[in-house]
C-alpha cells in the first residue's frame, strides 16, 4: 500500500522520541529502565538508542544513556521541524480532496 511505509517510519520516529524524551528527562538511563519505563521490548529500545547515538542526540555513560551535544538544538527546533512536515501533510491531504 502507497502509505504503509509513511506509516512504518513514523512508528519508528515516534518510538525514537519516546526514548529521547525519557534519556533527557530521567538520564543517565540503562536499557532495562528504559524498556521498564516505556513499556518498550528492551531489543526496540537497544535500537533506538543506536539511532539516537548515530545522531548525537544521546551518548553513552557508565551510568546509561544521557543527552548528547545535538540534544539542544533538536529540542529548540522541533516545533519548526514537525510544522514543516505537517505543511507536506496538508498539501498532500488537499491532493486527496481532488482526487
Amino acid at each position: 500500500m502507497l502509505f504503509d511505509q509513511i506509516n512504518r517510519e513514523l512508528e519508528l520516529t515516534e518510538r525514537h522520541l519516546i526514548v529521547l524524551q525519557k534519556v533527557i528527562e530521567k538520564g543517565p538511563i540503562g536499557i532495562l529502565k528504559l524498556a521498564d519505563e516505556t513499556g518498550m521490548p528492551t531489543h526496540k529500545v537497544r535500537y533506538s538508542l543506536r539511532v539516537l547515538e548515530q545522531e548525537h542526540l544521546i551518548k553513552p555513560s557508565s551510568h546509561g544513556a544521557m543527552a548528547g551535544d545535538m540534544a539542544e538544538e533538536f529540542v529548540e527546533k522541533f516545533n519548526e521541524n514537525i510544522g514543516s512536515i505537517l505543511e507536506k501533510v496538508n498539501l498532500i491531504s488537499d491532493l486527496g480532496d481532488r482526487l
